[in-house]
């Protein structure tokens, strides 16, 4: 379970600090746009109301902190899942990925009201509309990794 937690800490930490050096620091709340190596790597300012890539978007505080409850008991769901069975390092690796994610964005949402996703990325003729942050790869990481990594401790 201490690799789980130790995962959970660097990734929230990695996403508050990106957000606050990337929104405040640099100031794209106020800029919107940062081209940094285009059409590769664009940071542009998108306050999401929704979960991932604004679906389930709303303004209402119902909506929020019916999201932040989710993401909380998804992030405990998915602890004590981890403490209740026998699991190896990827399995609790790629749990630490998600919960740490997870709380990211519920910090983002009780401060802001909405999370703070910042990096677009295209390529190849194709312009994504998406922005995304740190949180959210790691949330995408870490549900790929619980389903490649779980599930076979009790198999032969």
């Amino acid at each position: 379970m201490r690799v789980l937690g130790i995962s959970a800490l660097l990734v929230f930490v990695l996403d508050q600090v990106s957000k606050v050096y990337v929104v405040h620091v640099l100031g794209l709340a106020e800029r919107l746009r940062i081209d940094v190596w285009p059409p590769y790597l664009n940071l542009r300012m998108a306050w999401n109301r929704g979960v991932n890539f604004g679906l389930l978007s709303n303004d209402s505080d119902l909506g929020r902190w019916l999201l932040i409850g989710v993401a909380l008991a998804i992030s405990a769901g998915v602890t004590v899942w981890m403490a209740r069975g026998a699991h190896g390092t990827a399995a609790l690796v790629s749990a630490g990925l998600l919960v740490g994610g997870a709380l990211g964005n519920v910090v983002d949402r009780v401060l802001y009201g909405a999370v703070a996703d910042f990096l677009n990325m295209s390529c190849c003729g194709i312009d994504n509309p998406y922005a995304f942050n740190v949180a959210d790869i790691s949330i995408f990481a870490g549900a790929l990794g619980l389903v490649a990594f779980t599930g076979r401790e009790n198999t032969p």
